[in-house]
């Protein structure tokens, strides 16, 4: 695979505005009539929510998924897609690069609902790859 090429430069203002967070994926349900889409019902700890997922023709049983936690973008208009309403975006990584799609997820289990990104007190530089559906940072060793 040859990686594709960074998007143009976005403002720290501009990325502190998505809203990623970890959660649960308690179900993983058919959308009707789709042959692509699934409905995933998500915990976020406080509540939960559907997000529709073009995940039935990427994986082999997609179900497998239940129980297992991913970021997500929470703060998304919902948008309707089959009749069933989406409440936000799963992070995927692979898909746009025509790699096998795998989870983004937490190395270590975390609350649900944790965000994801800004955390630390110290400099911060973040870099989100949308076509890859991937949210990386890396964090500077001294304060600002």
């Amino acid at each position: 695979m040859t990686p594709a090429s960074v998007k143009p430069a976005i403002s720290i203002e501009l990325l502190n505005q998505i809203d990623i967070r970890v959660g649960t994926i308690r179900s993983v349900a058919d959308v009707p009539g789709s042959d692509k889409l699934m409905q995933l019902r998500v915990s976020f700890g406080d509540h939960e929510r559907t997000i529709v997922a073009g995940l039935k023709q990427e994986r082999a049983n997609p179900r497998e998924l239940e129980g297992k936690q991913a970021l997500f973008v929470v703060n998304l208009e919902a948008r309707k897609m089959r009749g069933v309403i989406s409440e936000g975006m799963l992070f995927d990584i692979g898909y746009g690069d025509g790699v096998a799609p795998v989870l983004a997820v937490p190395e270590n289990p975390v609350p649900d609902g944790t965000r994801a990104g800004r955390a630390f007190a110290a400099r911060t530089t973040y870099f989100l790859r949308p076509s890859s559906h991937a949210l990386a940072y890396f964090h500077d060793t001294y304060a600002e």
